[in-house]
């Protein structure tokens, strides 16, 4: 088995590659012996692929031309079987570097969806590592684990996925950091917190501004963790050619936010903020987490 999931030398029968058309279409497909990938300008064999190097061409019987290369690992997080969102490239690249994801972390993945992220985390740790995710459904954690041993060619010794609600089922090991992808990150913000090491990352990734503000709120009102960051990533693609140079018309926008925060030791409480909310931030309906230093109506 190879922990990273990438492969080099011949392809071999068993391998997934990507056939790569002039408009830039692609096709995935696992590699069988004798078998062909039927196109609508002919088809391609297996058998031409098989044995030989990645970065090759191969035309098909109607001389269409394709470029044949091994999927990347943020080219299989999007093109993997699921049940449920993934994380997308852009946003798993902005976790492991905005939560320092370190060889030998110990991890809590909670909401492990179709196990996009789980692969990344996974090459970030190694083999010395640990990587504890949660999943609620059992349907969900089937398709990640079997997406997750797929790439990597069987179980890795460093993941433990585990069925349940987070708060009812997490270990009580210390953990060094922790990423939460669920509706209602701040309901579990306490049992994280007590497993944190001091000066650990929590990070939650959440869709809505709703979802957003409450789990910044919860931070604050906990008094056990940093003033908490929020970010959102967007990638633009652009077109160079001569001197045709232009934003692209491919775009991924929203996806979700990052709210980062890093746990404080034992007994210590966050220092007041200088800059107090604005009027009427809260208004008097507010039932939510209260800040330490937004002062109580009654």
């Amino acid at each position: 088995m190879n922990l990273s999931g990438v492969r080099t030398g011949p392809l071999l029968v068993g391998e997934r590659v990507t056939l790569t058309d002039p408009k830039g279409r692609r096709k995935s497909l696992v590699l069988k012996e004798g078998a062909l990938w039927h196109t609508t300008k002919g088809a391609v064999s297996h058998d031409d692929l098989i044995g030989g190097p990645e970065g090759v061409t191969v035309r098909s019987v109607g001389g269409v031309e394709y470029l044949v290369l091994r999927p990347i690992l943020s080219e299989h997080m999007v093109s993997m079987p699921r049940e449920a969102a993934v994380i997308y490239p852009k946003d798993a690249a902005q976790i492991l570097m905005w939560t320092d994801i370190f060889p030998g972390a110990r991890v809590l993945e909670a909401g492990v969806g179709s196990g996009a992220l789980t692969l990344a985390l996974l090459r970030a740790i190694g083999p010395e590592g640990r990587l504890h995710s949660y999943e609620r459904r059992q349907q969900f954690a089937d398709v990640a684990k079997t997406n997750v041993e797929n790439f990597l060619g069987g179980p890795h010794p460093a993941w433990e996925l585990t069925v349940g609600d987070l708060v009812d089922v997490i270990s009580n090991e210390p953990i060094d950091r922790a990423i939460l992808d669920m509706l209602a990150p701040w309901e579990c913000l306490d049992a994280v917190g007590q497993r944190l090491i001091p000066g650990g990352i929590v990070c939650c990734y959440v869709a809505t501004t709703t979802q957003l503000g409450r789990v910044m709120d919860t931070f604050r009102a906990h008094g056990g963790f940093t003033e908490p960051t929020a970010i959102e990533t967007t990638v633009r693609d652009w077109h160079a050619e001569g001197l045709a140079i232009r934003p692209g018309h491919g775009t991924s926008a929203h996806t979700g936010f990052l709210v980062l925060s890093r746990r404080l030791a034992p007994g210590v409480t966050a220092p007041m903020r200088k800059r107090r909310p604005a009027p009427g931030a809260y208004g008097p309906d507010y039932s939510g987490p209260r800040p330490l230093n937004m002062p109580d109506p009654s």
